[in-house]
């Protein structure tokens, strides 16, 4: 079969991404991604075909030159209390969630690339279109060609958990005073090609889903999500594997990685790599911080049990290591874990990182820690001392592992696929 995987400009969103491309390609199916073209350096990189649509998003040069970027330092609606009781969830919060994130996040990064993506499905004819969850063009365009579609989530489900405790907070408004921006811009987008809006657009068919049933958060049944497991499978791209990291390990190694982003796209970190590596000067510990090159202002004599590293990949890094101190990014989180890492996470108060932080910790594999040094600290030797972390995370692990493989996922998409067919 046709398959076409669909993302917006985000390169952590496709290498999630990867590990299902090639078992589908495995499996003698062909395969196509789609993106607008600042991505097409990514995409050729982990060898899979591309094909540009639309133009470059903008995104994060507006958020730069409206100084915006601050905003994402704090938590931003909805998706904030997404893990909390209903009962502390509000209308007025979740309205006011959908009112930014709806016209000044996602419309601007679906609208550039949605004419131009479902010419593409309508004149290649894929049999299946998977989706980046924010690629809701990605769904508009598989139901323009009548291919069958399915939701690519690489974290936990916040967005379906949102969803449907704004619906069923909508359903208990007086009708004049019911909004929904989400349904009113993907009716009009959707309008534009011949399709109708349902739920279906916001959550697929089906939802392949990296995160084990045991930590999943609970989605309303007015959200029709299925999900389908298949295991994470770690994807950093290209990458060479340093031979320091290839020898036996004589003491334990703490790993400290801050996510590319932070730099890439949010200008810096939320902590101070300087004074946390110092803080860890006395721990019977070697500390590998993975640092670039033009953001080690602070470190030009770091203590003789730290390594600073521009780059390693993460997934040998992880496989090479005891502990980790990271930000709470998706991919970093999910790859300790299928590594069976206590972790200690330092989160950027945005989207999700601070409930993954919360899961990690409400779970028993790791700590949550305030930027400040010495609790960071406290926190490392607490993991490095207390069996019961490193027990724990080893139980997520069997847990992650156990999820169907990228290629077993293989046979229940084109189960779908056939069905949608017939």
């Amino acid at each position: 079969m046709r398959v076409l995987l669909a993302t917006i400009a985000e390169r952590t969103n496709l290498l999630n991404m990867v590990p299902l491309a090639w078992a589908l390609r495995s499996a003698g199916h062909e395969v196509l991604v789609a993106s607008q073209p600042e991505l097409a350096t990514a995409v050729t990189g982990a060898g899979l075909p591309f094909a540009p649509v639309g133009r470059d998003h903008g995104y994060w040069r507006m958020m730069r030159a409206y100084s915006l970027l601050g905003v994402l330092e704090r938590e931003t609606p909805p998706f904030g209390k997404a893990d909390a009781p209903e009962h502390e969830v509000s209308w007025e919060y979740l309205l006011e969630g959908y009112r930014q994130v709806v016209p000044y996040w996602w419309r601007m990064v679906n609208d550039p690339m949605a004419d131009e993506l479902v010419d593409l499905c309508r004149t290649w004819k894929p049999d299946l279109v998977v989706w980046d969850p924010l690629t809701f063009a990605g769904a508009v365009a598989a139901r323009a060609c009548g291919a069958a579609h399915v939701r690519f989530i690489w974290g936990v489900d916040t967005l379906s958990r949102t969803r449907g405790l704004f619906l069923e907070r909508m359903r208990e408004q007086p009708a004049a005073s019911r909004e929904d921006p989400l349904e009113e811009w993907l009716t009009g987008l959707a309008g534009r090609y011949g399709v109708d809006f349902d739920e279906e657009l916001v959550c697929g068919q089906a939802t392949l889903d990296q995160v084990p049933p045991g930590l999943r958060i609970p989605v309303s049944a007015r959200v029709p999500v299925r999900y389908l497991g298949m295991r994470f499978v770690p994807y950093n791209g290209r990458a060479v594997v340093p031979a320091w990291l290839r020898e036996p390990l004589e003491r334990p190694r703490v790993c400290l990685t801050l996510g590319t982003s932070a730099t890439d796209r949010f200008g810096g970190y939320t902590l101070s790599v300087g004074a946390v590596v110092e803080a860890l000067a006395d721990v019977d510990a070697e500390v590998v911080a993975t640092v670039p090159a033009d953001r080690r202002r602070g470190l030009e004599s770091p203590p003789p049990n730290v390594r600073l590293v521009d780059y390693v990949p993460l997934h040998a890094l992880a496989a090479a290591s005891t502990a980790t101190i990271n930000h709470g990014g998706t991919g970093t989180v999910w790859t300790g874990m299928v590594h069976g890492l206590p972790q200690i996470i330092v989160p950027r108060p945005t989207f999700d990182e601070p409930l993954l932080g919360r899961l990690v910790q409400r779970h028993g594999a790791g700590l949550v820690s305030a930027p400040e040094p010495e609790e960071v600290r406290r926190a490392v030797l607490r993991v490095l001392t207390d069996p019961g972390p490193a027990s724990h995370a080893a139980r997520l692990r069997e847990a992650m592992l156990a999820q169907p493989s990228p290629a077993d996922a293989v046979a229940r998409l084109e189960g779908l696929a056939t069905a949608r067919a017939l």
